[in-house]
């Protein structure tokens, strides 16, 4: 079931509703990955000051332009491993528009639904994207802790998060958010290995970047065979 999920979803790819949620996600995520880095350099600026005082040394001018470009570059390492959990988060709130073009391709004859509320969509990706940000930057303690490992880690933690996310919201538009609950609990494993695949491409450069609209697209297949099954 999870491999034929992921077959349709990928010979969709070319769905113009598909490509405009993956644009929008990417350029939302850059926008957001700039702005916090600027952020974090005006902090710096903010705290420290044009000069400081160190002892033995004396006053100091160069301290703030050091830590601001410390910052920028500890910013790029970071959006390395964020840059598709945020965008994966921000795609999220365009998951009505690519589970009603798989719907419209794929399950014709299901009654329309009226989409989840804007405020609702919001609400979830903030608390989505905090959830993965979060659980991102504890376990690069862990692939620090555990580095042979380090690529099993991600793909288990990031597939339980996409898993859970993606199902839960594919599944609310046709259940509500209840029996969305209820039906993720029953089916926890299949959720989680599905995740799980959608997961292993996140370490593939550029592959990534099409991980959430694909993810949207295999879990919305996934919700229709559970519920039929159910």
């Amino acid at each position: 079931m999870i491999f034929s999920s992921v077959s349709l979803a990928l010979g969709q790819l070319g769905d113009p509703r598909f490509r405009r949620v993956l644009l929008l996600g990417i350029a939302l995520t850059l926008g957001m990955l700039i702005a916090a880095t600027a952020a974090v350099m005006m902090l710096i600026g903010w705290v420290v000051g044009d000069d400081v005082t160190l002892p033995l040394i004396g006053p100091v001018t160069w301290l703030n332009d050091l830590l601001s470009w410390t910052s920028v570059g500890v910013m790029l390492v970071l959006s390395v491993f964020l840059m598709v959990p945020v965008a994966s988060a921000i795609t999220s709130l365009f998951l009505d528009e690519v589970a009603q073009a798989v719907e419209d391709r794929h399950y014709p004859g299901l009654p329309p639904v009226p989409g989840v509320p804007f405020a609702d969509a919001v609400r979830d990706t903030v608390s989505f994207l905090g959830v993965l940000i979060v659980a991102n930057i504890l376990a690069l303690i862990l692939y620090v802790m555990f580095a042979p490992l380090a690529p099993f880690i991600f793909w288990a933690l990031n597939g339980f998060l996409l898993g859970r996310e993606y199902f839960t919201l594919a599944a609310i538009r046709r259940v509500g958010r209840t029996e969305a609950k209820r039906l993720r609990s029953r089916n926890s494993g299949t959720i989680w290995l599905a995740g799980t695949v959608m997961a292993i491409p996140l370490s593939v450069p550029l592959v990534n970047l099409f991980v959430p609209v694909l993810g949207a697209a295999t879990f919305t297949h996934i919700f229709h065979r559970l519920e039929d099954r159910s």
